[in-house]
């Protein structure tokens, strides 16, 4: 006996005696393919047209349903159950005078129904629509086939009514570890989950939309790149051993698209997987997703106008409205939105102005702020954790927040009126940024000079500093027109829209440590 069976629980020791029994009655547990014509949600959204009535509609049409049996009550001669598709859930009633199969006859009922089918199992229906005494829309099955043995119960949640008439649930599959890791018995016992998801992809493909219809198009680029860069973060690196070289996951897309803006296109955008080596924090996956959109010969301003636009979209398509509950609070994505200069927001939270100040000014204020520095930041990092720490947090409704300094935003061009910043904006959103975008840079010879000053960062301890990538320099002196350039966190973004506490709720497959 192998150690996986000494380790089997009773119900799975009993699952697996019954596949052993429907093998040996000649029922194949796992048969090819089963042919649907109706989910649940169809058959009651459409019950009028479908329902069997002897006097008005004696010849209704015959539905072929699959799904999960989720309930039974079984009583004798005929039984009742749940049966759970993609769309929803529906009742099911089977009796032994009506339900057979070519293998079994009549007897399918009693032996295979009654006897081998469990809570979780896949089965396929074909029958009429009626409705019970009590009014309930059921598929009398007229075939029953068994499409799938499950030999691993499900949790299935039990009600326990108290002497004070309070009900208590068990066993209800509610552990959130336990959710993130097994996510596919999540999403069969937890239809609210489902849901999420559902709305995550209609959530992209609005923005999708919206981008399509401007004429922008969607591209690829790759994940394996030799030089990483577009962010400040810590790269995942690996080994190539055909070209014996290292390669990064990258850790943003930007620079690769910038270079197709160069080639020609005059709108581009990619829905990109991208990672960074970082800690894991209810808003931080090392793996995750963000659009990234560049449009040539527009800036920071238009590209404001168009984020805001297309997020009413995407609240209005999820929500028929403009405004989204998130916990405690409501958020109006209804456009325009607040935009507040950085140093201005800072201000107005700390009393200082830090516009002008030079490292050692910046050091002092941090100091009386109590924020925790190390010997590497520079300038535009501590501006960073003031924003971070005093700022940010307080920004709930969607608010755009413009015009960073220089240190901060190595790929942004030059603010035209202000000396010192760039033309830069972070949206922000239930105190967290959900966007990031640019009037690009194009000068070749700044873009440079830039990046040179990111490598002496880098050089003084700065893990986070981009790196010099020649070619993409090389790109920018063939010539790049104006462009407007802009990132949107996709899972922050569906935190907000679907009212996730955590970005493990909007993945399918948060990153875990190890059982």
């Amino acid at each position: 006996m192998s150690e996986n069976e000494l380790s089997l629980s009773e119900q799975e020791e009993i699952r697996r005696e019954k596949l052993e029994q429907l093998q040996e009655l000649g029922v194949n547990p796992y048969p090819y393919s089963f042919e649907t014509s109706h989910s649940s949600k169809f058959i009651l959204d459409h019950e009028e047209d479908l329902l069997r009535d002897e006097e008005t509609n004696p010849d209704s049409e015959i539905v072929s349903i699959a799904g999960r049996v989720m309930a039974r009550r079984v009583m004798g001669k005929a039984s009742f159950f749940n049966l759970q598709d993609a769309k929803g859930t529906i009742q099911v009633y089977i009796s032994r005078d009506d339900v057979e199969t070519e293998e079994l006859g009549r007897d399918n009922y009693n032996k295979v129904f009654k006897k081998l089918t469990d809570i979780g199992d896949f089965v396929g229906i074909k029958g009429f629509v009626f409705k019970t005494r009590t009014g309930e829309t059921t598929v009398h099955a007229q075939e029953f086939v068994l499409l799938s043995k499950t030999i691993r119960p499900i949790p299935t949640p039990k009600e326990e009514k108290t002497e004070d008439g309070e009900t208590i649930i068990h066993d209800a599959f509610t552990d959130k570890e336990q959710r993130y890791r097994m996510r596919y018995v999540d999403l069969i016992v937890n239809p609210e989950v489902r849901e999420t998801f559902r709305q995550r992809t209609q959530m992209v493909q609005v923005m999708r939309n919206a981008m399509n219809e401007n004429g922008y198009l969607e591209v690829e680029t790759p994940i394996l790149q030799p030089i990483y860069g577009g962010a400040a973060a810590k790269p995942f690196v690996t080994h190539h051993n055909a070209l014996d070289m290292d390669l990064y996951l990258r850790i943003a897309n930007e620079l690769y698209l910038k270079r197709l803006i160069v080639g020609g296109y005059e709108g581009v955008y990619e829905f990109s997987k991208d990672f960074r080596n970082e800690g894991l924090s209810r808003f931080h996956n090392p793996e995750f997703t963000q659009v990234e959109l560049y449009v040539a010969y527009k800036d920071y301003n238009w590209m404001m106008e168009f984020t805001e636009n297309m997020l009413e979209k995407v609240a209005l398509e999820l929500h028929g409205s403009t405004k989204v509950t998130v916990g405690e609070n409501e958020i109006d994505f209804k456009a325009p939105w607040d935009r507040i200069p950085l140093f201005e927001a800072i201000e107005k939270e700390t009393g200082h102005d830090l516009y002008g100040k030079d490292l050692d000014e910046l050091k002092v204020v941090a100091k009386e702020l109590h924020i925790e520095m190390d010997e590497s930041f520079g300038a535009g990092k501590i501006i960073d954790e003031i924003f971070g720490e005093f700022v940010e947090p307080k920004l709930i409704q969607p608010t755009f927040i413009t015009d960073y300094p220089i240190e901060m935003s190595p790929l942004t061009k030059k603010h035209r009126s202000k000396e010192g910043l760039v033309e830069r904006f972070e949206a922000i959103c239930n105190g967290k940024e959900i966007a990031n975008a640019y009037t690009e840079l194009n000068d070749p010879i700044d873009q440079r000079e830039r990046l040179e000053e990111q490598a002496k960062l880098r050089a003084g301890g700065d893990e986070e500093a981009m790196t010099i990538d020649d070619d993409f320099i090389r790109a920018l002196e063939y010539g790049m027109p104006p462009t407007a350039g802009i990132g949107i966190g996709i899972d922050r973004l569906a935190m907000i829209m679907t009212n996730s506490e955590s970005i493990r709720d909007v993945l399918f497959f948060p990153q875990m440590k190890p059982e």
